[in-house]
Parts: structure tokens; sequence; C-alpha cells
């Protein structure tokens, strides 16, 4: 019941909004979208009329820091710098983004109106207001987009951050279906730190997401998303069975493996932003195994030479060792010939740990050239306590860090390591899939040549959760029924090679990288990826975790799969309501979203 009188004050919304069918048909056939100022930009009155459909949830954007400009000793500009030190101060800013820009590609702007979405209805609403008056339309959940997803100047933002609910569900049946299944449904505005404290730390159950606890749910699911134990529970798009989504004629689709199937199949990894908006998803739940763990080492090498022996080393020993299941999370290599481990397991006690990883230990253990900066160290806990800040606070304080603000809910914590990328601004950005091929016998001294190449120019990091060799059978199906790259597939890592520097938003004071030094970081990020893509000749990339400037992107993300999504953009949104860069259907539109080519 609460639901259907939720849609129909979508309809009525729908009602109130709209125009002549002939302003309409013209807003379709316009090459270029309106900005402030330009003739059929919204009058103060159709904004108005707009604030009262979303029931006063409509804002006027300003810049974050115009207060820094005159004064930036003042108290106004101290309290939006202090909001850089807390990434959940940060999403709770509509004007605001986790990542501030990318060097010669974006900055980050504010809108210049938000629609702070409560509702379905809410984002009907400001769907048929960008549609009928032919905005720019942008979408934030999370904020965190590198490639500037979340944001965009003189457009009309929907803020899906309200739309939290959480509901479990010990038998969901998708609407169309008879399966039940054992699900969380979640709104798009949640992060998963909301998630994992529903599902995990207070019911005991496991929902596949995401890393850092301030992503939002919504935009992980839809670009793929991968959690640090992908070999074991798959990806989290594999795990939807259902989403809540408003497509671009303002209709609300329920999208399921029954009903609206394509629909349903084109948000399982086919990027944020594309498709519709989505305002809630039910994701499946699993049981929780009993442990959960860390294990790290650092290691540096006296030479070249015993670097890349290091490196070999390791690779075989991950392939026989590690590739499976139990095992996620990364080892990087920089360009001081240093290894560093940073690992997690689930499934495996102490004793466990340490049988795997004695043999190379053992090995380590004998070679005078290398120096353990970091002795191995394995910490296994209750799988519950996983995301539970109140563990967290009483055992390894320094391992979180907690939302500071007085009325924060209690569970809100970010990773201690993630809390300096706050506001980041990327020099540049480049991930590759590794098939698994290359951990063959005869591949892999090719893949060591490679890796130790490309540290001559950059730190190489090897996201083995965020490829699927070595995962059970059943995760790999599940993935295959997905939008993303096929590479996924049989890849055993991402490899992500990647830099920035500190918080660079518009108005901040203080003095701005200079342009040359992060040009010249971007060329040695770009020079360590060309050295490693020499064993993959037709690399894949992960949408999220990519190169702005990418030019086969359609291949790179989707490979087989684009031709489908671009039917699927057709059907939901022929006139390309939604945009995103390097999104399913932007290669119609140029870089800033405003001009149809």
């Amino acid at each position: 019941m609460q639901r259907r009188f939720v849609l129909k004050a979508a309809g009525l919304s729908i009602i109130s909004l709209a125009h002549p069918a002939s302003f309409a048909r013209a807003a379709r056939r316009a090459r270029t979208r309106v900005r402030p100022g330009q003739p059929g930009w919204p009058s103060s009155a159709a904004w108005d009329q707009l604030k009262r459909a979303v029931g006063g949830r409509l804002q006027h954007l300003a810049a974050p820091f115009a207060a820094c400009a005159p004064a930036p000793d003042s108290p106004a500009c101290s309290e939006a710098l202090a909001a850089l030190k807390n990434p959940f101060a940060v999403g709770d800013q509509p004007a605001l983004t986790q990542t501030s820009g990318w060097a010669g590609a974006w900055t980050s702007q504010p809108s210049a109106y938000a629609v702070a979405a409560s509702s379905t209805a809410d984002v009907v609403a400001a769907v048929n207001f960008a549609r009928t008056h032919n905005l720019r339309l942008v979408v934030k959940g999370g904020g965190h987009s590198y490639q500037g997803t979340s944001n965009a100047p003189d457009a009309l933002l929907v803020w899906t951050r309200q739309m939290k609910d959480i509901q479990l569900h010990d038998a969901f049946v998708a609407q169309g279906c008879k399966t039940a299944q054992a699900a969380v449904s979640i709104g798009a505005g949640a992060m998963w730190i909301d998630a994992y404290d529903a599902v995990t730390t207070r019911a005991g159950r496991y929902v596949q997401g995401g890393g850092c606890t301030t992503v939002g749910v919504a935009g992980l699911v839809q670009s793929g998303g991968f959690g640090s134990f992908s070999k074991a529970y798959g990806t989290a798009a594999a795990g939807l069975i259902e989403a809540e989504v408003v497509t671009a004629d303002g209709s609300v689709c329920i999208a399921n493996a029954c009903t609206n199937p394509e629909l349903f199949w084109a948000l399982k990894g086919g990027g944020g932003g594309s498709m519709g908006v989505v305002t809630r998803l039910t994701l499946r739940t699993r049981d929780l195994p009993e442990t959960i763990g860390s294990a790290s080492l650092q290691v540096q090498a006296a030479t070249d030479m015993a670097f890349k022996a290091l490196i070999a080393k390791v690779m075989a020993f991950y392939a026989t060792a590690l590739a499976n299941p139990h095992w996620g999370e990364q080892i990087g290599f920089d360009a001081d010939n240093t290894m560093k481990v940073s690992m997690v397991f689930q499934g495996l006690n102490k004793e466990q740990v340490q049988q795997t990883w004695e043999p190379f230990l053992a090995w380590l253990n004998t070679q005078p050239e290398y120096t353990v900066a970091k002795p191995f160290s394995a910490q296994p806990m209750p799988a519950r306590y996983t995301w539970s800040a109140a563990f967290f606070k009483k055992y390894a304080p320094a391992v979180i860090s907690a939302d500071p603000r007085a009325d924060a809910p209690p569970h809100h914590f970010s990773w201690a390591g993630d809390v300096t990328d706050t506001g980041w601004f990327v020099h540049g950005y480049h991930s590759t899939w590794l098939p698994a091929t290359l951990l063959a016998d005869d591949r892999q001294a090719a893949l060591v040549d490679a890796l130790f190449e490309s540290t001559r120019h950059w730190t190489v990091g090897l996201h083995f959760n965020k490829g699927l060799a070595g995962a059970a059978q059943p995760e790999i199906d599940a993935a295959r029924d997905t939008a993303m790259n096929p590479a996924v597939l049989d890849a055993f890592a991402l490899a992500i090679i990647a830099g920035g520097s500190r918080a660079q938003f518009s108005g901040m004071p203080g003095q701005a990288e200079r342009a040359d030094k992060m040009q010249q970081r971007a060329a040695a990020i770009a020079r360590a990826t060309d050295a490693l893509r020499q064993v993959v000749p037709s690399p894949g990339s992960y949408v999220s975790e990519s190169d702005y400037f990418l030019k086969n992107w359609q291949q790179a993300f989707w490979g087989s799969n684009y031709a489908r999504l671009a039917r699927a953009k057709q059907q939901y949104d022929p006139d390309g309501l939604f945009f995103v860069h390097h999104g399913v259907g932007s290669e119609h539109w140029i870089d800033d979203g405003f001009t149809r080519t």
C-alpha cells in the first residue's frame, strides 16, 4: 500500500511538471542542452514548481570553498577545509565529491541545483523536469567516481544520499519470479558500511560489496563491483536480484531476471548513470564464514636482480597456494625494489594461514639479499566483527577512523588508510586485467619481466580480488551473466598503476600542484602501464578504475557485451538523457555531456 502511494505521488509529479508535447519533442531533437542564462533555462517559477513537487528538497548549490577566496582564515573557510579530513562529511555535502578532479581532464564543480531525493517520487520529478527542460542531469550517491561522473556544472543533480533504508529478507521473491532467496534491500543512497552493519554486524550474514566503507552501494553494483573476497562470493553485480529504476521517460521500473530482464542485465555491470536512476537494490546474502583476517609482509631486495627473483618467487607461490576462494586483496611492487603484501583471507584459522605461507617464508629466510622490513603477520578474527566499529575501537583503534561528528551513526568508520585519499586529485590511473594464462609455467617468466620493467617507472599493485580466476565455478557462471567485460572471468588479478595528490577543489587556499609535475607523473604511470601490457595484447580495464583518456573504452570496459548494452541504452534512453563520461552511448556526445556530436 505504501509503495502504491509513492508511485501515485510520482504520477502527480509527472503531470504537474510536464510541458506541452511539442516542447518535449523539441527538447528531444535539440543537439545542445541548456545552461544557466541561456534561452530555455527554466524560470524561477519553474524551479519553484519543482521545489514544491519534491517537498522543498530542491537546493541551489554554491561553490563549497567560495568563502576562502575573500577570507582564507575565516571560520567558514576553516569549516569547509575541515570537512576534507572526514569522508562522511564530504559525502553529506551535495556540492562536494570524494575525488576533486583529474589533471588535464576535469575538476569537481557543483551543479546548479540539486534534488535531495528522499523517495522514488522525488527522483521521478527530477528526471521529468530535466527531460522537459532539456537539462544536463547527473546522479550522485557515494560520489567516489574517478571519472567525474557524479558531478557536472550547470546541471540538475539527483542526490540520493537520504535514500538509505535497509531491509533484510529471509525469503525474497523477485517480482514475476518464483525462487525465494535470502536477501537485503538497500536504498540507493546507502554506503557499504551501512549495508555491512545491517547484514553482517547485526544479522550475521554476508553481502558482497566494496572494500571502501564510504562507497555508495548503487554505483558499485552498477559498475560490476568487487569485494575483498570476490573469488569466494563473486561480483556485487552478480549478486543483484532486483532493482527499482527510474528510466528516462519518468517510469518506475522493476528490473530482475523475470521482469524487464534486459534492463536488469544492463544494470549488472553496465556502468552507473547510463540506463536510469536506481532507487533501490535487492542483493543476495550468504552464510558468513567463521573467520576473516588479514596477512601482511614487506620485503626489500638489495639489487634489481634480487627484486626480479622475488617477483618470480611470489608469483609462482601465488599461483600454487593463493589463487583460490580463501584469499583476496593485493601485493604491490614498488620502484625501490620493495614488495608489500596486504592480503585478506576467509574461512582459515591462524595455523592454516601460517602453513600456507610457510614454504615462501622458509625460502625468504635463506636469502641474504632481502631485508624484511615488516615480518609476516596473520590476524584472523570472527567474521561477524569485520565491519564492527565497536570491535575495532576496543581492540584495534588505529585501524579505523570513525566519523567524529556528534550526530554521526556509531557504526560509521573508514579504514584509516582510506582517509588520506579523501578528495584526492588524480594524476593518472590505469587498470589491466591479467589473464590466468600468465601464471602457467611457460608464461610466468614473461609476466615477471613485464612486472619488473613496469616497476622501473611506477608502483604496480596486483589486486587479486578483482579477477575471478580461481573462484568457485558458480561464481564465475553468475558473473558471466552480467554486462562486465568477460575478461574478468579468467583474470587472476587487476593490475592498478595510479597516482595523485591531495585535494584540489576550486577555490581551496594553498598552492595547487604544479601542472608540469602532474604531467610527468601521468607520463610515468603511462609508461609503467605500457610495459606491463606487453604481455596482455588486448587489455581489458575495470570501468570504475580506469584511464580517463582511454581511447577504446567500449572494448576495454565491456568487450563483446558493448553491442548489447548499446541496444539496451537505445531502448530505455533513446534521447540520451543520462550521460556519463565513457558510459554507454556517451560516444554520441562531447565530453561535458551538453552537445550531441
